[in-house]
């Protein structure tokens, strides 16, 4: 298991299951799911890696048409906490922003 700033990635085993990963982490497995580029009805296997979001950080993932206004909303700050912790941004579908909480 590797580590960065925002994520744990989790090489997959035999055996293992997104559900089972999600409880481990104590993340929803919908957004375990859609972090990873994994739909609800495909297979995972051994030797995958998986990004698992660390705690303390929200994670917001865009879809058609969102806006910076709307992540912001979303993320309940102002325009510097979003860029703070993105440095790219470009609102294309299924891009990853992050969020510190409680700062």
């Amino acid at each position: 298991m590797s580590e960065n700033t925002y994520f744990t990635y989790y090489t997959i085993e035999k055996g293992d299951n997104i559900y089972e990963i999600s409880r481990k982490y104590n993340i929803n497995p919908k957004l375990l799911g859609a972090i990873n580029g994994i739909k609800d009805n495909e297979y995972i296997y051994p030797g995958q890696e998986l990004m698992i979001p660390k705690s303390g950080y929200s994670y917001y993932i865009t879809g058609e048409g969102d806006t910076l206004e709307g992540v912001k909303d979303a993320f309940k700050t102002n325009m510097d906490g979003i860029l703070e912790y993105n440095k790219t941004i470009y609102l294309l579908p299924e891009q990853i922003l992050v969020y510190k909480n409680n700062r």
